[in-house]
């Protein structure tokens, strides 16, 4: 089930675009990493919203880490939300389980449990919280490759 809402006049105060899709199981990953794409290229396709392939690329990777830990950790569907606002789109993925996952230490002799460590390399920011009825863990990437060359993702200071 998808239910999207994109609308040109509410770019100045508002999301310029969000879509949310249930995911039910391992099977539907690969549909989830085809959603993240298919809204950036409307976005950039609709409203002239510069999107660059590396962003694409990258929300298609957090999309995949993310979903994937909540079909691997949490029992029934989990709910992915993209939302684009103001030259970021937001990944927010929302499953059953109550307890927050822990991103665990670069270790290149480790194998395995290296998604959440990507995933926070790559974005802007991070974020996990409880809800009510489990948890959200949020996600932002930057839309479009800086004009001076900087790649799109997290800005280091």
């Amino acid at each position: 089930m998808i239910f999207a809402e994109q609308d040109a006049e509410q770019q100045l105060v508002g999301p310029l675009g969000a879509v949310s899709v249930a995911v039910n199981d391992t099977g539907e990953i690969g549909g989830a990493r085809d959603t993240a794409r298919d809204f950036l290229e409307s976005l950039q396709a609709v409203h002239g919203l510069p999107v660059s392939s590396r962003a694409i690329g990258m929300a298609q990777l957090v999309v995949t880490e993310l979903v994937t830990n909540a079909q691997k950790y949490a029992p029934g569907p989990c709910l992915l939300t993209l939302e684009a606002t103001g030259g970021v789109v937001a990944v927010t993925v929302w499953d059953s389980n109550t307890t927050l996952p822990v991103i665990m230490p670069p270790d290149p002799a480790r194998i395995g449990q290296h998604g959440l460590e990507m995933v926070t390399a790559l974005c802007q920011s991070f974020e996990m919280h409880r809800a009510p009825v489990g948890k959200r863990v949020r996600a932002t990437l930057t839309l479009a490759d800086d004009p001076g060359g900087a790649a799109a993702g997290r800005q280091m200071l």
